[in-house]
């Protein structure tokens, strides 16, 4: 059975201490007997067919329009976001058994924040991430098979090991591989045997190959975890980025060896777009742990807190400007992935509404 996902603060700490005794000496843990239903699941996609399980009254459809996705508000998730879909997010931890609970952690900070939950968590178990050690082949084809369904593009949040699965997701993505990618169902757990998805907002058949998220992320990816032989194949793609993510963001902590490189935040070390991908390079402050820097459910308790997440605007270098009485470990990386989440969230509704319109006239 999984610990609860409230160990957070000292026993995390303590399995950063003793993170060498335990690599390579657990696997990762299985799930938790949920299952999630979305009528939009159940349908064979189609022209339209996705489109039309969707309905937005004339008011939150003016409201999500008129959103300015760069400062979306506590209140703007509060009053509109909430009352709207919102796209897949799949989060990748990293490789020991016991670093799940940190995005599990992270992924109680989002459903704080005002995250759907049931858009965070597998449908098949209730889990909050996948494996770093699971195939890229199979997470490509998972992110296919949401878009096909839900009509929004996924997001990936990667940590550690799993920072560079995502990468190598956008690579298979790209097609760089050469593997011929198929859709994969998380309600069966199972490959579909196609080669190919129905376009939700065109109706169009298309290859896996080529299709885009509109997020990704990766914190603490590189350095020693580049010898582990999973991510051989990574070696002079790990810093380069696809055409097959809207937006990408890298983050660096200070002395970080197992994560960072000793490069660190060089420019050599930087991730860079090789096509037209927008991509960000953020340097978190010296003394963000590791093993630990997704452990953020403890920022959700306070509203100083929340509300100073909510109006946080990105810069490659930030800093925390004021003191709160509250805990308020790795906020900056909270806040930083926070703000993107919140921007693709609009993004993909608004892209979504328009196609709606399309397909009506």
């Amino acid at each position: 059975m999984r610990l609860s996902w409230r160990f957070e603060g000292s026993g995390f700490r303590l399995l950063s201490i003793f993170l060498p005794l335990l690599l390579f000496l657990f696997s990762c843990a299985g799930g938790r007997g949920y299952r999630y239903e979305n009528p939009l699941y159940g349908i064979t996609p189609g022209k339209g067919d996705v489109l039309a399980g969707y309905s937005f009254s004339p008011e939150l459809r003016e409201r999500i329009l008129a959103l300015d996705p760069d400062h979306v508000t506590g209140d703007d998730v509060k009053n509109i976001l909430s009352k709207a879909p919102a796209p897949r997010i799949i989060n990748i931890h990293g490789g020991i058994y016991p670093v799940y609970l940190a995005m599990e952690s992270f992924s109680r900070f989002l459903i704080g924040m005002g995250y759907p939950e049931e858009k965070i968590r597998n449908p098949w178990d209730g889990s909050y991430s996948v494996s770093c050690y699971e195939s890229s082949e199979k997470i490509a084809g998972m992110v296919a098979w949401y878009y096909e369904h839900e009509g929004m593009r996924p997001m990936l949040i990667g940590h550690s090991q799993g920072g560079m699965q995502a990468v190598k997701v956008l690579h298979e993505l790209a097609g760089h591989f050469d593997n011929e990618l198929r859709p994969w169902n998380p309600l069966k757990e199972e490959y579909e045997e196609r080669n190919f998805i129905l376009d939700p907002l065109t109706g169009e058949k298309r290859p896996l190959t080529g299709l885009s998220v509109s997020y990704a992320t990766a914190v603490g990816s590189g350095g020693l975890t580049r010898l582990m032989p999973n991510q051989w194949v990574m070696f002079g793609k790990l810093r380069s980025i696809p055409d097959t993510v809207e937006e990408f963001t890298g983050f660096f902590m200070g002395l970080d060896i197992i994560g960072g490189d000793l490069m660190g935040f060089s420019s050599v070390n930087k991730y860079h777009p090789n096509g037209r991908a927008v991509v960000r390079n953020v340097q978190l402050p010296t003394g963000y742990n590791h093993v630990t820097v997704p452990v953020t459910g403890h920022l959700i308790r306070s509203k100083e807190v929340r509300d100073w997440i909510n109006a946080y605007q990105p810069v490659e270098e930030p800093r925390l400007d004021r003191e709160f009485e509250a805990d308020t470990d790795h906020i900056l990386w909270a806040a930083d992935v926070w703000h993107s989440i919140k921007k693709h969230w609009v993004l993909e509704l608004q892209r979504l509404i328009r196609a709606r319109e399309k397909m009506a006239r």
